[in-house]
């Protein structure tokens, strides 16, 4: 294994130094008697299109000014206090979750938030408008990220020291993966990464030691994975070049939100999607053609189901750019039907690790792009 040098500060400091560049250029526009603004890009999908080339969305330009007017006085008031208070947090080399932050604008006067989704989104707003990660800033959310488990050595820089924690030597636990991952360093001679999407499956996955067997990294979902968790994926990805499994559930929640969101990034992240997503990752199961295969029980498609696939079919770049996801998508639909992972259990417990994984992994003709 190679060690990797423990991470600096770097981005952190550059956070800061970007956060100190835009209040001077507002204070040099209200010195020249001009209303001092805030761009950022516009972070929706309607901003953005699938670049198949880079696999992963991104922007196309359109952008929005927070200016110092009466119509959004309050509201620049509680940008600028939010880069303050981003700047005290890097200064002073402190964190503070999405919630704190809600509540340290109760004293901020008139600027306070009446709701904490209104300082989540300027939080997301400064993060878009500076070109950083909320992380960066200082800011982390109350989730931390999923499990993990195999052979992986995570080594975190404390107070006390250095911290290694070996995710091969847990006995039937795993290690939680913390909402703030900068202070690890990571080391691992795994084969691949297989994301799972149910905490039962990656429990049973576990319990068998599939890891092991495979040589390979467990890491749980827990349905869309959290930022944590994809930020740690997408860096072990990198930094060890290892291949990124997907195993979902077998319907349009499964393909459409978990996996595209790993695999190509979000909506409401779009700004951030070269810095989270993973676009060459691969969906291994379980996919429309493995209900047919593998005769697995099924439940019939929701309604919101079906809007879901045809709401992809029709307007989800991701889809359109993909002939194969359209297949499959297409195939689904004419079927009706969904299958969850723990489907597979009908061939018996094991069946799944000593089975359908193998075959799947194995045959790589069976994955979806």
């Amino acid at each position: 294994m190679v060690k990797i040098p423990t991470l600096s500060k770097k981005p952190r400091e550059i956070a800061r130094q970007k956060i100190i560049d835009l209040a001077k250029k507002m204070y040099n526009d209200l010195m020249k008697g001009k209303r001092p603004k805030i761009t950022m890009p516009i972070r929706s999908l309607s901003n953005a299109m699938f670049d198949r080339e880079k696999g992963s969305f991104t922007l196309v330009g359109k952008e929005k000014a927070r200016t110092l007017t009466v119509n959004q006085a309050k509201i620049f008031a509680q940008t600028t206090k939010m880069m303050e208070f981003a700047k005290q947090l890097l200064e002073t080399d402190d964190f503070s979750t999405l919630r704190e932050a809600y509540y340290v604008s109760k004293n901020w006067g008139e600027a306070r938030f009446d709701e904490q989704q209104a300082s989540n989104n300027v939080i997301e707003d400064l993060e878009a408008a500076l070109g950083v990660l909320r992380e960066h800033l200082g800011f982390i959310p109350e989730e931390d990220g999923s499990s993990v488990v195999g052979p992986l050595k995570i080594i975190e820089e404390t107070p006390e020291g250095e911290l290694v924690v070996d995710c091969s030597k847990l006995g039937t636990g795993a290690y939680n993966i913390p909402n703030d991952i900068t202070k690890l360093n990571l080391e691992t001679n795994a084969d691949f990464i297989l994301a799972i999407e149910t905490s039962g499956m990656f429990a049973r996955l576990n319990a068998e030691r599939f890891w092991d067997k495979h040589n390979c990294i467990l890491v749980s979902l827990k349905g869309v994975p959290a930022r944590a968790t994809r930020r740690f994926i997408k860096r072990l990805h990198e930094e060890y070049d290892i291949p990124v499994l997907v195993f979902t559930d077998g319907d349009p929640y499964g393909y459409l939100n978990i996996y595209r969101t790993l695999k190509v990034g979000s909506g409401k992240a779009i700004h951030l999607a070269d810095k989270l997503s993973i676009p060459s990752a691969r969906l291994i199961g379980v996919t429309p053609q493995d209900i047919v295969d593998y005769d697995l029980p099924t439940h019939p498609l929701k309604e919101q189901d079906i809007k879901r696939i045809k709401d992809g079919l029709k307007n989800d770049d991701f889809v359109r750019s993909f002939p194969e996801w359209q297949k499959a998508l297409k195939q689904m639909l004419d079927m009706g039907v969904r299958a969850e992972q723990q489907s597979l259990a009908k061939y018996g417990l094991k069946y799944v690790v000593n089975t359908y994984l193998p075959e799947k992994i194995k045959d790589e003709s069976t994955w979806l792009p």
